[in-house]
């Protein structure tokens, strides 16, 4: 049975890379985590507060859907962003995805959603590379986002842009 995950990115830069290349890429030491991912497993992708390095003015937002087209496995070559390395990835089918900078705003859904029992310290659950969702968030999620969504096709260039020297 698949599961559904939230895919937590939190830099512009991998955010690009995930979303044109339809891969995903986790770090070194989150092996555990990025294995929890099968083939055919439902996920969405999540953009922090500070994916854009205005977290006063950006929300943390759920800006796609998309399904594990791979196994996770050891990356031939790690992918770098900035100072942190991705040592472990799969390949991603994107099939659909909110207006840049748009999408559904999570911590409006936090109160709804089961896995956050502690509606105050939702955001601790999300220092990670990703997060299994309950079958009753997935559902929840899904609906709400799903208004939102254009085909990849369509909205892809809007998340391609080249690399901001830091």
């Amino acid at each position: 049975m698949s599961s559904t995950h939230l895919l937590i990115i939190g830099d512009r830069a991998a955010l690009s890379w995930v979303v044109t290349e339809q891969r995903m890429a986790f770090p070194a030491g989150r092996s555990q985590a990025a294995r929890a991912l099968q083939e055919g497993d439902e996920v969405f992708l999540y953009t922090t507060r500070c994916c854009f390095r205005n977290p006063t003015r950006d929300l943390g937002r759920v800006i796609g859907r998309a399904s594990v087209a791979s196994p996770v496995r050891v990356l031939d070559e790690p992918v770098v962003f900035g100072e942190r390395t991705f040592t472990e990835g799969c390949r991603l089918e994107v099939s659909g995805l909110a207006e840049f900078r748009e999408g559904l705003v999570l911590r409006d859904l936090v109160p709804r959603l089961s896995v956050f029992p502690d509606p105050a310290t939702w955001s601790v659950r999300m220092r990670r590379a990703s997060l299994t969702l309950p079958p009753g968030d997935a559902d929840l999620v899904r609906t709400e986002l799903e208004p939102l969504l254009r085909p990849y096709d369509e909205a892809v260039e809007q998340y391609r842009w080249e690399p901001v020297p830091s």
